[in-house]
Protein backbone atom coordinates (compact mmCIF):
# COMPACT_ATOMS: atom_id res chain seq x y z
CA UNK A 1 0.00 0.00 0.00
CA UNK A 2 1.49 3.71 -1.36
CA UNK A 3 2.87 5.63 1.76
CA UNK A 4 2.94 9.15 2.31
CA UNK A 5 4.29 12.05 4.79
CA UNK A 6 1.45 13.81 6.84
CA UNK A 7 1.87 17.03 8.95
CA UNK A 8 1.70 15.95 12.72
CA UNK A 9 2.67 18.46 15.07
CA UNK A 10 3.81 22.30 14.65
CA UNK A 11 7.59 23.12 15.25
CA UNK A 12 6.58 24.98 18.48
CA UNK A 13 4.38 22.30 20.23
CA UNK A 14 7.11 19.86 19.58
CA UNK A 15 9.71 22.39 21.15
CA UNK A 16 7.50 23.39 24.42
CA UNK A 17 7.03 19.18 24.31
CA UNK A 18 10.68 18.31 24.35
CA UNK A 19 11.74 21.37 26.48
CA UNK A 20 8.38 20.70 29.28
CA UNK A 21 10.34 17.17 29.65
CA UNK A 22 13.61 18.48 31.54
CA UNK A 23 11.83 21.12 33.28
CA UNK A 24 9.23 18.97 34.98
CA UNK A 25 11.65 16.15 35.41
CA UNK A 26 13.81 18.73 37.54
CA UNK A 27 10.81 20.45 39.46
CA UNK A 28 9.64 16.81 40.79
CA UNK A 29 13.36 15.92 42.19
CA UNK A 30 13.94 19.11 43.84
CA UNK A 31 10.59 19.00 45.23
CA UNK A 32 11.49 15.56 46.77
CA UNK A 33 14.46 17.28 48.39
CA UNK A 34 11.77 19.83 49.91
CA UNK A 35 9.05 17.30 50.66
CA UNK A 36 11.77 14.74 52.55
CA UNK A 37 12.69 17.61 55.30
CA UNK A 38 8.96 17.35 56.46
CA UNK A 39 7.30 14.43 54.84
CA UNK A 40 4.12 14.42 56.29
CA UNK A 41 1.71 12.16 53.49
CA UNK A 42 0.21 9.35 53.55
CA UNK A 43 -2.62 6.99 52.72
CA UNK A 44 -4.57 6.32 55.86
CA UNK A 45 -8.23 4.77 56.51
CA UNK A 46 -9.42 4.89 59.82
CA UNK A 47 -6.62 5.99 61.34
CA UNK A 48 -3.90 3.17 59.87
CA UNK A 49 -1.71 4.19 57.34
CA UNK A 50 -1.82 1.83 54.22
CA UNK A 51 1.45 3.53 52.65
CA UNK A 52 3.72 6.73 53.32
CA UNK A 53 5.06 9.35 50.61
CA UNK A 54 7.71 8.57 50.88
CA UNK A 55 9.14 5.38 52.60
CA UNK A 56 13.23 5.35 53.13
CA UNK A 57 13.70 2.99 50.59
CA UNK A 58 12.43 5.35 47.44
CA UNK A 59 15.03 7.77 48.79
CA UNK A 60 17.82 5.46 48.83
CA UNK A 61 17.24 3.73 45.35
CA UNK A 62 15.64 6.93 43.45
CA UNK A 63 18.69 9.67 44.49
CA UNK A 64 20.79 10.56 41.48
CA UNK A 65 23.85 13.16 42.60
CA UNK A 66 23.93 15.21 39.44
CA UNK A 67 26.48 17.63 40.72
CA UNK A 68 29.02 15.23 42.65
CA UNK A 69 28.31 12.46 40.53
CA UNK A 70 28.36 9.82 42.81
CA UNK A 71 28.05 6.11 41.92
CA UNK A 72 27.25 3.93 44.44
CA UNK A 73 30.02 0.94 44.98
CA UNK A 74 27.46 -1.70 44.09
CA UNK A 75 23.97 -2.79 44.45
CA UNK A 76 21.87 -2.46 46.29
CA UNK A 77 23.38 -1.52 48.94
CA UNK A 78 22.60 2.64 48.65
CA UNK A 79 22.69 4.27 51.68
CA UNK A 80 21.60 7.80 53.05
CA UNK A 81 25.03 8.38 53.25
CA UNK A 82 25.29 8.38 49.09
CA UNK A 83 21.99 9.91 48.67
CA UNK A 84 21.74 12.84 51.37
CA UNK A 85 18.72 13.54 50.59
CA UNK A 86 18.05 14.78 54.41
CA UNK A 87 20.64 17.21 54.24
CA UNK A 88 19.85 18.92 50.83
CA UNK A 89 16.62 21.51 51.79
CA UNK A 90 18.59 24.22 51.32
CA UNK A 91 19.16 22.99 47.53
CA UNK A 92 16.08 21.64 46.73
CA UNK A 93 14.29 25.41 47.95
CA UNK A 94 16.65 26.88 45.32
CA UNK A 95 16.25 24.96 42.50
CA UNK A 96 12.74 24.66 42.86
CA UNK A 97 12.20 28.67 42.83
CA UNK A 98 14.56 28.80 39.85
CA UNK A 99 13.17 26.22 37.37
CA UNK A 100 9.30 27.32 38.67
CA UNK A 101 9.65 30.25 36.85
CA UNK A 102 11.08 28.41 33.55
CA UNK A 103 8.44 25.65 33.62
CA UNK A 104 5.54 28.36 34.05
CA UNK A 105 6.82 30.39 31.35
CA UNK A 106 6.92 27.19 29.03
CA UNK A 107 3.17 26.39 29.77
CA UNK A 108 2.01 29.77 29.59
CA UNK A 109 3.55 29.88 25.98
CA UNK A 110 1.99 26.36 25.39
CA UNK A 111 -1.72 27.84 26.42
CA UNK A 112 -1.07 30.37 24.16
CA UNK A 113 0.33 29.02 21.27
CA UNK A 114 -2.35 26.03 21.61
CA UNK A 115 -5.26 29.03 21.65
CA UNK A 116 -4.07 30.93 18.89
CA UNK A 117 -2.98 28.57 16.53
CA UNK A 118 -6.13 27.06 16.67
CA UNK A 119 -4.43 23.68 18.38
CA UNK A 120 -6.74 23.52 21.08
CA UNK A 121 -9.71 22.28 18.86
CA UNK A 122 -7.91 18.95 18.54
CA UNK A 123 -6.96 18.63 22.41
CA UNK A 124 -9.94 19.79 24.30
CA UNK A 125 -13.00 16.84 24.73
CA UNK A 126 -16.05 17.46 22.77
CA UNK A 127 -19.38 16.08 23.11
CA UNK A 128 -19.14 11.93 23.64
CA UNK A 129 -16.20 12.24 24.64
CA UNK A 130 -15.83 10.75 27.83
CA UNK A 131 -18.48 7.93 26.48
CA UNK A 132 -15.72 7.66 23.67
CA UNK A 133 -12.92 7.70 26.33
CA UNK A 134 -14.04 4.75 27.94
CA UNK A 135 -14.22 2.75 24.72
CA UNK A 136 -10.69 3.67 23.67
CA UNK A 137 -9.40 2.33 27.03
CA UNK A 138 -11.00 -1.18 26.36
CA UNK A 139 -9.66 -1.03 23.05
CA UNK A 140 -6.15 -0.77 24.48
CA UNK A 141 -6.83 -3.41 27.16
CA UNK A 142 -7.90 -5.57 24.55
CA UNK A 143 -11.05 -5.56 25.91
CA UNK A 144 -13.10 -4.41 22.73
CA UNK A 145 -11.71 -4.91 19.44
CA UNK A 146 -13.46 -2.03 17.61
CA UNK A 147 -11.66 1.34 18.33
CA UNK A 148 -13.85 4.53 18.19
CA UNK A 149 -13.39 7.30 15.33
CA UNK A 150 -10.54 9.66 16.07
CA UNK A 151 -9.09 12.59 14.61
CA UNK A 152 -5.38 14.13 15.59
CA UNK A 153 -5.91 12.45 19.12
CA UNK A 154 -8.53 10.06 20.41
CA UNK A 155 -10.66 11.21 23.13
CA UNK A 156 -8.95 9.39 25.70
CA UNK A 157 -5.43 11.68 24.91
CA UNK A 158 -8.28 14.54 24.41
CA UNK A 159 -9.12 14.28 28.25
CA UNK A 160 -5.61 13.36 29.27
CA UNK A 161 -3.98 16.59 27.66
CA UNK A 162 -6.43 18.77 28.88
CA UNK A 163 -6.31 17.40 32.41
CA UNK A 164 -2.35 17.79 32.26
CA UNK A 165 -2.70 21.42 31.14
CA UNK A 166 -5.31 21.93 34.09
CA UNK A 167 -2.96 20.31 36.31
CA UNK A 168 -0.06 22.57 35.38
CA UNK A 169 -2.12 25.78 36.14
CA UNK A 170 -3.16 24.06 39.10
CA UNK A 171 0.50 23.64 40.05
CA UNK A 172 1.63 27.18 39.22
CA UNK A 173 -1.25 28.63 41.53
CA UNK A 174 -0.65 26.43 44.81
CA UNK A 175 3.14 26.65 44.09
CA UNK A 176 2.81 30.30 44.34
CA UNK A 177 0.95 30.33 47.58
CA UNK A 178 2.98 28.12 48.93
CA UNK A 179 6.06 30.19 47.62
CA UNK A 180 4.80 33.46 48.96
CA UNK A 181 2.25 32.68 51.59
CA UNK A 182 2.30 36.08 53.64
CA UNK A 183 2.57 38.48 50.57
CA UNK A 184 -0.33 36.08 48.83
CA UNK A 185 -2.00 35.05 51.79
CA UNK A 186 -5.71 35.80 49.73
CA UNK A 187 -4.46 32.86 47.39
CA UNK A 188 -3.51 30.70 49.82
CA UNK A 189 -6.70 31.65 51.79
CA UNK A 190 -9.15 30.80 48.57
CA UNK A 191 -7.22 26.98 49.22
CA UNK A 192 -8.24 27.00 52.44
CA UNK A 193 -4.52 27.87 53.87
CA UNK A 194 -1.33 27.15 53.41
CA UNK A 195 -1.37 23.17 54.41
CA UNK A 196 -4.24 22.38 51.83
CA UNK A 197 -2.23 24.87 49.43
CA UNK A 198 0.57 22.36 49.88
CA UNK A 199 -1.17 19.54 50.36
CA UNK A 200 -3.24 20.27 46.84
CA UNK A 201 0.57 20.85 45.25
CA UNK A 202 2.04 17.52 46.12
CA UNK A 203 -0.85 15.53 44.68
CA UNK A 204 -1.08 17.19 41.41
CA UNK A 205 2.69 16.13 41.36
CA UNK A 206 1.60 12.22 42.11
CA UNK A 207 -0.82 12.53 39.42
CA UNK A 208 2.22 14.22 37.27
CA UNK A 209 3.97 11.12 37.72
CA UNK A 210 0.60 8.97 37.22
CA UNK A 211 0.56 10.33 33.54
CA UNK A 212 3.77 9.89 32.94
CA UNK A 213 4.42 6.82 33.79
CA UNK A 214 0.66 6.05 31.40
CA UNK A 215 2.63 8.54 28.46
CA UNK A 216 5.44 6.18 27.98
CA UNK A 217 4.02 2.79 28.34
CA UNK A 218 1.45 4.40 25.62
CA UNK A 219 3.98 5.41 23.19
CA UNK A 220 5.78 2.30 23.60
CA UNK A 221 2.19 0.42 22.66
CA UNK A 222 1.89 3.03 19.66
CA UNK A 223 5.53 2.15 18.49
CA UNK A 224 8.02 4.32 16.78
CA UNK A 225 5.97 5.87 13.93
CA UNK A 226 4.10 7.83 17.51
CA UNK A 227 7.36 8.37 18.55
CA UNK A 228 9.13 10.10 15.49
CA UNK A 229 6.23 12.39 14.41
CA UNK A 230 7.09 14.22 17.74
CA UNK A 231 10.30 14.62 16.75
CA UNK A 232 10.15 15.46 12.93
CA UNK A 233 6.43 16.81 13.35
CA UNK A 234 5.39 13.85 10.48
CA UNK A 235 3.79 10.77 10.48
CA UNK A 236 3.86 7.95 7.97
CA UNK A 237 0.39 7.16 6.92
CA UNK A 238 -1.29 5.43 3.92
CA UNK A 239 -2.92 7.40 0.90
CA UNK A 240 -5.59 6.78 1.14
CA UNK A 241 -6.02 7.97 4.69
CA UNK A 242 -7.78 11.26 5.34
CA UNK A 243 -5.65 14.65 6.56
CA UNK A 244 -5.79 14.62 10.50
CA UNK A 245 -6.72 18.17 9.95
CA UNK A 246 -9.56 17.17 7.95
CA UNK A 247 -10.38 14.36 10.76
CA UNK A 248 -13.84 15.13 12.14
CA UNK A 249 -15.15 13.28 15.64
CA UNK A 250 -18.81 13.82 15.89
CA UNK A 251 -20.35 12.85 19.13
Amino acid sequence: MEKQLEKKHPLAIRWLHWVNFPLLAMMIWSGLLIYWANAVYGIRIFGYELFHFFPPWFYEISKVDFWGYKIPDYLPAWSYEWSNIPFRLAEGISLHFFFMWLFAINGIIYVLYTIFSGEWRAIVPVPGSFKRAILVTLHDLHIVKKLPPQGKYNDAQRIAYTSVILMGAGSVITGLAIYKPLQLAWLASLMGGYEWARWMHFWLTIFFVLFFVVHVVQVIIAGWSNFRSMITGYDIVDADKPQIEHAEVKA
